[in-house]
């Protein structure tokens, strides 16, 4: 027993130290974070004051010493926090319908159909991932215009449903995993490959749907371009565009936007802690083969 004890004395610390050293390379992430919650809840006076001719900031000086809660119903007042929300979370949910739908269809047909040039393709769907944003910016946003959707939610509504090359790209991998000859049991059995993909294939890819859900869901939520670019009025701003028109015109209001900053970012925080298994699962099954 105690040659045991011995063994795994070293096993111990070596958690420790690892733990130990993950803890430190996250505080440069985390320090921006708790910032901005003690911001949120200072009082101006605190926010503002320079203690010392302007010197670094100190741990005691990054606690609040009077905790200010009314910031928060303050900045809800002062930014249709509530209304921003809600076309956010309408935006999200369209585009992870389209986006998963349309992804999983087309990653089928790449990973268990057969047909003349599927691996060209495949490839040529791959080389659009390099093609940045802004080389394609002007003449989308002339398509568009040209149709009348500016000023609606639809550029940002209808590219969702032609399905994205890295979803297509993950859900290929992980379908390939899938057993060949299960689905050839099914048209075997004389059903349709709807058919086998509804009642197959999507049952047993839970946790790579889940992954890109959860990738559409956060880029969706952070999306600050395409409301910038299409949307002009203010009923219509997402979160991300209103804290962005928030900073424009109360630009000195530290506290206010610091509060709906966080607002901002906790349902990020509450998903990733509840979804990191998930998410975690989801990544490490899409290698393919």
């Amino acid at each position: 027993m105690q040659s045991d004890s011995r063994w795994l004395a070293p096993q111990k610390w070596h958690k420790i130290l690892v733990h130990f050293c993950l803890i430190a390379l996250s505080l440069p992430a985390v320090l921006p974070l708790l910032w901005m919650v003690s911001t949120s809840l200072k009082p101006d006076r605190e926010i503002y004051a320079t203690g010392g001719g302007g010197s670094a900031p100190t741990l005691a000086s990054l606690l609040p010493q009077a905790i200010k809660w009314s910031n928060y119903a303050e900045a809800l007042a002062t930014v249709p926090l509530g209304d921003y929300l809600r076309n956010t979370i309408f935006l999200c949910i369209v585009s992870i319908i389209g986006a998963i739908s349309s992804s999983s269809l087309v990653a089928y047909g790449f990973s268990k159909l057969t047909f003349w040039g599927r691996d060209v393709l495949f490839v040529v769907m791959l080389g659009t991932m390099a093609l940045p944003g802004q080389v394609t910016m002007i003449p989308v946003f002339t398509l568009f215009k040209n149709l009348g959707w500016y000023g609606t939610y639809l550029p940002l509504i209808v590219p969702a449903f032609f399905a994205s090359p890295f979803l297509v790209f993950l859900l290929t991998q992980f379908f390939r995993t899938l057993p060949t000859e299960m689905l050839e049991a099914g048209r075997v059995d004389g059903a349709t490959e709807w058919r086998i993909f509804i009642q197959l294939v999507i049952p047993l890819s839970k946790p790579a749907l889940a992954t890109c859900t959860l990738f559409v869901f956060l880029g969706t939520w952070n999306e600050f371009f395409g409301p910038l670019l299409y949307i002009n009025d203010p009923t219509k701003y997402t979160l991300a565009y209103g804290l962005q028109q928030f900073l424009s015109n109360y630009g000195g209001a530290w506290s206010y936007l610091m509060a709906a900053a966080t607002l901002f970012t906790l349902p990020i925080l509450v998903l990733f802690f509840f979804a990191q298994k998930t998410f975690i699962q989801g990544i490490s099954t899409t290698g393919g083969k």
